[in-house]
């Protein structure tokens, strides 16, 4: 299974295809973003609230076990169901937030309520275009940006987004250190280098204080399956496959 964070389950299309040949893979659109249906609140909107519904799911697919990836605050989540379910069998996380290394000020601003109430969903969609772009190191086409920013056109999309950014709070990845040292879940850490929001210092500090990870720094910045889907795939299924 494949999670998102403040994007959505796009930024694993580059990749499925190679995974694909060697697993079932299963990327999941959180409540109110991407394709999915229903809209967050910010008490659901929290890690620990979002992996119970990614439980669900996997409970609905009969999946007692599985693999588990997260990007963005989708690898807050992976991390806090490594952690705690029981269930996850080998971790990867793709330039995750971890430690204290989150919310970037242009998520947390959003923990106002009035800065949520003043955001128009003109507002939103022009923030999220930037920030699409300035997460690739490579300039996307117009068709790209256009598949990544389809669903912001959805008002409830909008007011997902704000409720995720809201609920952001590095509390929830510090409180689990502890706890991922005594897992010891094999993890693999796939990172674009040049990463503007989740710097690849953590990354090295992740490999350095969380027992069984390791580290495959790709070319690339926050979403590296568009800068080096080959080398991603290649990382991913090595770690899925020893």
């Amino acid at each position: 299974m494949l999670l998102h964070g403040t994007f959505w389950s796009r930024v694993w299309l580059p990749v499925l295809p190679a995974l694909a040949t060697t697993r079932r893979c299963i990327a999941l659109d959180l409540p109110g973003f991407g394709r999915s249906g229903g809209e967050l609140e910010v008490s659901d909107a929290t890690v620990p609230s979002l992996a119970e519904t990614v439980l669900a799911a996997a409970d609905t697919l009969g999946l007692d076990s599985f693999d588990l990836a997260g990007h963005d605050i989708g690898g807050g989540v992976a991390q806090h169901l490594a952690a705690t379910s029981g269930r996850v069998n080998k971790l990867v996380l793709m330039n995750s937030v971890m430690f204290d290394s989150w919310p970037v000020p242009a998520v947390e601003r959003f923990r106002d309520t009035e800065v949520r109430a003043a955001t128009t969903s003109a507002d939103l969609l022009n923030a999220r275009a930037v920030s699409t772009q300035r997460a690739v190191k490579r300039t996307l086409t117009p068709e790209e940006l256009t598949d990544y920013l389809s669903p912001w056109t959805d008002p409830a999309r909008h007011r997902s987004w704000m409720a995720m950014a809201a609920a952001a709070d590095a509390r929830y990845t510090l409180d689990l250190v502890p706890l991922l040292q005594e897992a010891r879940i094999p993890t693999r850490l796939v990172w674009g280098r040049d990463d503007d929001f989740q710097k690849i210092s953590f990354a090295h500090r992740y490999v350095t204080e969380i027992p069984g990870s390791d580290l495959v720094e790709v070319n690339g910045k926050h979403i590296p399956t568009e800068d080096s889907p080959a080398a991603v795939a290649e990382a991913i299924l090595d770690h899925l496959s020893t």
